[in-house]
């Protein structure tokens, strides 16, 4: 039974132009929420505003920008953040990322709004076995570091009477991702080459999945005061990745491999030449972490605690991705 419009909550959904914040925006209008999103770039903001969302225009630094847009919200999303882009500089992510939070805890405080904070599960670095959310921080780059500020200053505003739930998503991918979509592509056209050995473990969490949790800890009681990681039903490693992201693109798996130290190499090269000038490089550390941090996680936490469950299998998660990066044309 639809909700009349005086009864519907009202929710801000920050970075709902990037992957994660569009699902976690149609999660909520399936709920019947009124959708807000802080959308920094006006340009992006249109297909947000024709699915019927509300659009206040800002930038996280802004602290006034943010109190107006949460203004007569029940609940923030906090999705946005500046993501691993190696032509900015470290102190740029500690702006957006921990600044930017800071700025929505507080607006979220005078306004009495709940809070759902998107962290990563980067703050532990590279694990061993399998993680939980006792494992130390051990963050090994600028990103990274940014999100371990932004989760002290979670637990700062929740001692200081703030309801909000923290989140350490890992390796999410589905329809409307690119971050993997050189992955695919690679493997379809046989160019793909496995650096290492390929046994570290990979642990990947379909987008649809992550929202309905990401909506769930909004809800929930017990995930007040709460940090919680979110994942996929299972980790692989990334050999066995491979080999089901081939299955999905209908090639048989690449063969073959090889040596991580020039590709290392190769990554400082392109940083030392291309950060000077503000440019992204083609290649850099982050991205060779692909072949060489492992990461396998445990959500136990979340499925005790607020029933957290997963639906989609790895297979079906990839084979749903591949199908849309062929209906877009970004693979053939």
């Amino acid at each position: 039974m639809s909700l009349p419009p005086s009864q519907q909550p009202t929710a801000l959904v920050t970075g709902a132009t990037g992957f994660t914040g569009w699902y976690v925006a149609e999660a909520l209008a399936r709920k019947q929420y009124k959708v807000r999103t802080l959308v920094r770039d006006a340009a992006k903001a249109g297909p947000l505003a024709e699915l019927g969302y509300e659009i206040a225009i800002g930038d996280l630094r802004d602290a006034a920008a943010v109190a107006r847009a949460t203004e007569g919200c029940s609940h923030v999303f906090h999705i946005g953040a500046l993501y691993r882009e190696a032509k900015f500089g470290d102190e740029v992510y500690h702006q957006v990322n921990a600044g930017g939070t800071a700025n929505v805890l507080d607006a979220a405080l005078r306004h009495g709004a709940r809070v759902v904070h998107c962290s990563t599960v980067g703050v532990h670095g590279d694990v061993e076995g399998v993680a939980d959310e006792e494992a130390p921080f051990n963050p090994g780059d600028a990103y990274q570091t940014s999100k371990v500020e932004s989760e002290r200053l979670v637990a700062e505003y929740a001692a200081r009477g703030l309801e909000v739930s923290c989140f350490r998503p890992a390796g999410i991918y589905g329809p409307r991702d690119t971050r993997f979509l050189k992955l695919f592509r690679t493997i379809r056209n046989r160019t793909f080459r496995m650096f290492g050995k390929g046994e570290i473990f990979y642990h990947l969490t379909f987008v649809e999945d992550l929202a309905d949790g990401i909506v769930l800890l909004g809800e929930h009681p017990a995930a007040v005061g709460e940090t919680f990681i979110l994942t996929g039903p299972r980790y692989t490693t990334l050999n066995e990745l491979v080999t089901s992201v081939a299955r999905a693109v209908d090639v048989p798996p690449p063969r073959g491999r090889l040596p991580l130290p020039p590709l290392l190499a190769a990554a400082v090269l392109c940083e030392t030449v291309c950060r000077p000038f503000g440019i992204e490089p083609p290649l850099h550390r982050r991205r060779c972490d692909f072949f060489t941090k492992s990461r396998a996680f445990s959500s136990e936490k979340a499925r005790r605690l607020v029933g957290y469950a997963p639906k989609v299998e790895l297979d079906e998660g990839l084979r749903r991705t591949a199908e849309w990066y062929f209906s877009q044309g970004m693979i053939a």
